[in-house]
């Protein structure tokens, strides 16, 4: 190769394609991967180093090796083969994280789910009649025994209950809310943007922190189709604040004609004060005091699969069965078998709280988890001895996904603080929370004045969680052994 001139890349020859393709290391990755998917990781890794060599003065030969680009090749196609769906450690201390999939599901809806995918399913099928019948039937029996409604139906989630009931019920009408109860939650999901979407006119009524009966008679007109109550979900307010609950809703809505609707949100199938947790309205409780109709998560309180549940008087739930809407908004088939093994288990409450991870993790004490605390603390320092100090601290949980809001788990953690001078420890912290993120089951917990806190409520599996510590390539470039 000639000498290039001093401020110039030096010209530097990529193998061919058909030349990398000959060799022995990538026809093991032909076989593994099929020759079209390697051909074209051969070729965008040499249009990559292409780029690179062209926009350096100085050119590295060895990186334009038949067997280095091979290995670039491998690293490539191993990382496009690899789910980008994975299941993570969720240390964050937010029970319900939405961006970690809310709960997880217990074992007999996580079976159900494999049988169903394995095999054909009498989904819309009557096995006694042999004619078609209604996906809704494995579900609606259960929901109207636990909840009292005349009917019961079950859609993707609960933006898409409200959005269904609110169409089929308001379309070009008026609904009146508190402008109290005007709630936005996470995605952006914005309570008078779906009554946009769903047809309807939204007349607010009284003011942000209190709201009276009378401001809701008041607002009544011909044009006025239904009285709409929001749980606040994820936030409250306090202080000199009035609302006006369901009973006295519902009597004012029936005796001019109008139906009430109740959005329960995160919503709960049983009084989670059983379980020493605090109290949330229940369906049963709100269909109790009048509501016409109630609408609530799948996949929040009561701990199954995403979907959203719309319960209440038979007539209503009709109706909405037979809007067009329902037909893109309804479960498939896994969905179906989650959630009815999970209504299932609630036949036994005494079983409950063993057999669903969400009660099983609500309900952990803070004895018990710094317990566990203190057993992983010995490891956990040895792991990070180098580089940073660990402690056991208490610290506090949350519900999360607008459940319960406002009300603190007492829990424990491992709090790391890196060994840094503190202008730096930020960036340290942050460092090591991505490295936690890039072992083979990310490690995500949350940073707080200056430490990575990792919240143990829901840890279910130690050992699993420090087995990879030897893969742990902490801030520094080094790797454990």
């Amino acid at each position: 190769m000639t000498a290039m001139r001093v401020g110039r890349p030096a010209q530097i020859s990529i193998p061919s394609v058909d030349r990398i393709l000959r060799l022995a290391s990538v026809a093991v990755l032909i076989a593994e991967h099929g020759r079209e998917a390697v051909v074209a990781a051969v070729r965008a890794e040499a249009a990559a180093l292409r780029a690179r060599l062209s926009a350096r003065a100085e050119a590295a030969p060895d990186e334009s090796s038949a067997e280095n680009i091979a290995a670039r090749v491998s690293t490539r196609l191993a990382s496009a083969a690899t789910a980008s769906l994975r299941p993570v450690f969720n240390l964050t201390g937010t029970v319900l994280h939405t961006n970690l999939g809310r709960a997880s599901l217990p074992r007999a809806a996580i079976e159900a789910i494999a049988e169903a995918a394995a095999h054909g399913v009498n989904l819309e099928f009557d096995l006694e009649t042999g004619r078609r019948g209604d996906r809704d039937r494995h579900l609606e029996a259960l929901l109207v025994q636990m909840t009292g409604a005349e009917r019961a139906t079950v859609v993707n989630n609960n933006a898409a209950a409200v959005l269904l009931a609110l169409n089929t019920l308001a379309q070009r009408r008026e609904v009146l809310v508190s402008r109290g109860e005007l709630i936005e939650i996470g995605g952006e999901f914005r309570m008078p943007e779906i009554m946009k979407r769903a047809g309807c006119r939204l007349v607010e009524v009284g003011t942000t922190n209190r709201t009276h009966l009378e401001d809701y008679a008041e607002a009544i007109g011909p044009a006025t189709a239904l009285i709409m109550k929001v749980h606040p979900s994820n936030y409250r307010i306090v202080g000199f604040s009035t609302s006006v609950d369901e009973r006295a809703l519902a009597k004012l809505a029936h005796a001019r004609g109008l139906a009430l609707i109740s959005d329960l949100g995160a919503g709960a199938l049983l009084d989670m004060r059983r379980w020493g947790l605090p109290h949330e309205p229940t369906a049963a409780e709100t269909i109790a005091a009048g509501a016409d109709l109630v609408t609530f998560s799948g996949d929040k309180l009561i701990g199954g699969p995403q979907a959203g549940i719309i319960a209440g008087r038979g007539a209503l739930v009709e109706r909405i069965n037979r809007n067009a809407l329902k037909r893109a908004v309804r479960l498939d088939k896994l969905r179906v078998a989650g959630l009815a093994a999970v209504l299932r288990l609630y036949s036994n409450p005494d079983r409950l709280a063993v057999e669903l991870p969400l009660l099983r993790h609500l309900r952990r004490s803070r004895a018990d988890i710094e317990a566990q605390a203190r057993r992983l603390l010995a490891r956990a320092s040895q792991a990070l001895a180098a580089h940073a100090d660990v402690s056991a601290e208490p610290c506090e949980s949350q519900v999360g996904s607008g459940a319960l809001p406002g009300d603190a788990l007492p829990s424990f953690c491992l709090a790391i603080r890196p060994r840094v001078a503190c202008r730096q420890a930020q960036a340290r912290v942050e460092r090591l929370s991505q490295v936690l993120r890039a072992l083979p089951v990310p490690v995500i917990g949350r940073v707080h004045s200056g430490a990575l806190l990792l919240d143990l409520r829901c840890l279910d599996d130690e050992e699993l969680l420090f087995a990879q510590l030897d893969r742990l390539r902490l801030p520094g470039g080094r790797k454990r052994h």
